[in-house]
């Protein structure tokens, strides 16, 4: 008997879930076709709405609980359903979940939700700093979208220059030549004006001494100096009383060119050209002249 009522229940609550099931969940053939859909066949179809409610009916969910009971007791009452220890513990544990959700559920979301929050708003930072770097990165590429141009005009500055250190090199030498030539121009204007200040000096000291000997000999040239310096103060010097001192340096000058017109040796004159070429070998070396001066003076190239 228990056998029977059990397995009608079940044929019940079987036929009573299939009569409440939506007409979305039953599965229903699909129809394909190859070629494209017609509009009235691309309509959803129609769902009846739902009552809802108890089972469907429409009544209030609250009319489960008074016949839950009343199913309750015979259930019990005839063993169809044992009341055994795994039931007490679902019970309870079915009892702490409702108690848990009903007095600390707003808790708890609140503290999950705060950790959700927070984990977001990192979430976001995290990603505003992504951004912003990734938007500094666009930035630089675009600024140095440039970088090309700048380089070619580097390379064309750099050839112009080139081109000029060319065209100078062909010139320099030549500048270096005209340098080197004109050093060694002002080296033997300034030997010569060397040597000439210095026979100046000693022609002037040789006429010094021979006008002083002769008027330290001569009493004739003593009076007439005398009569000179006498006639300068009175202020009666005349054309006929000139001074014999620029007479007789007149005199020595006279003599010392007619014997150096007789005189043919040349030998200090050599000497004098053999100490200045030598000079000037030396500074040609010293400096890297592309010249240099044979024992004759001549110069000649040495690149």
């Amino acid at each position: 008997m228990l056998r029977a009522a059990s397995f009608s229940v079940a044929r019940r609550v079987s036929l009573n879930s299939s009569r409440g099931a939506p007409a979305c969940a039953v599965p229903q053939a699909m129809a394909f076709h190859a070629s494209t859909r017609r509009e009235e066949e691309a309509k959803a179809p129609v769902v009846p709405e739902s009552k809802g409610g108890l089972f469907g009916t429409g009544l209030s969910e609250w009319f489960a609980l008074p016949i839950g009971l009343t199913a309750a007791v015979p259930i019990i009452k005839f063993d169809w359903y044992v009341i055994n220890e795994e039931t007490q513990l679902a019970a309870v544990f079915i009892a702490f979940c409702v108690a848990v959700y009903t007095q600390g559920g707003d808790a708890i979301h609140r503290m999950l939700d705060e950790n959700g929050k927070v984990i977001l708003k990192e979430h976001n930072d995290a990603e505003d700093k992504v951004i912003a770097a990734l938007e500094e990165k666009l930035q630089f590429l675009k600024e140095g979208g440039g970088q090309v141009d700048d380089f070619q005009a580097i390379n064309q500055l750099r050839e112009e220059a080139y081109t000029n250190l060319n065209a100078a090199g062909i010139i320099k030498p030549q500048h270096d030549f005209k340098t080197q030539v004109e050093r060694a121009l002002n080296m033997i204007a300034q030997e010569e004006a060397s040597v000439t200040e210095k026979a100046k000096i000693a022609l002037m000291a040789e006429a010094t001494a021979a006008v002083t000997n002769e008027f330290g000999t001569s009493k004739a040239l003593k009076r007439a100096s005398l009569e000179s310096a006498i006639a300068s103060l009175k202020g009666t010097t005349t054309e006929e009383g000139s001074d014999p001192v620029k007479g007789e340096f007149v005199k020595f000058f006279q003599a010392k060119a007619a014997a150096a017109a007789l005189n043919t040796d040349d030998s200090e004159e050599k000497a004098q050209r053999v100490a200045l070429v030598a000079k000037m070998n030396a500074i040609a070396k010293a400096e890297s002249f592309f010249f240099n001066f044979d024992d004759s003076g001549k110069p000649k190239m040495v690149v």
